[in-house]
């Protein structure tokens, strides 16, 4: 199972300013923070992101711009829990 994000460079320049790999590596941890702190992601201890739901985070990541897909043996689509 492959799950991964891509930004366009010319929409993301046209966007931001600033070419894909930044937009990549930038929205994430945004998302993550809004998560943090508007209490979906606040367990009030540390954990791994990985202990957390991805859900919310993979749907905001979809908002802001950033779509989700997954790679497996049922062929490549975006993923959307909505």
């Amino acid at each position: 199972v492959f799950i991964y994000n891509v930004a366009d460079h010319k929409e993301a320049f046209e966007e931001v300013g600033s070419q894909g790999i930044s937009y990549t590596a930038g929205v994430p941890p945004v998302a993550a923070a809004i998560l943090v702190a508007n209490g979906t992601w606040d367990v009030k201890k540390m954990a791994n992101v990985e202990d957390l739901d991805p859900r919310p985070f993979i749907m905001l990541l979809n908002r802001m711009g950033l779509p989700t897909r997954v790679k497996d043996a049922d062929g490549d689509r975006a993923v959307d829990f909505g």
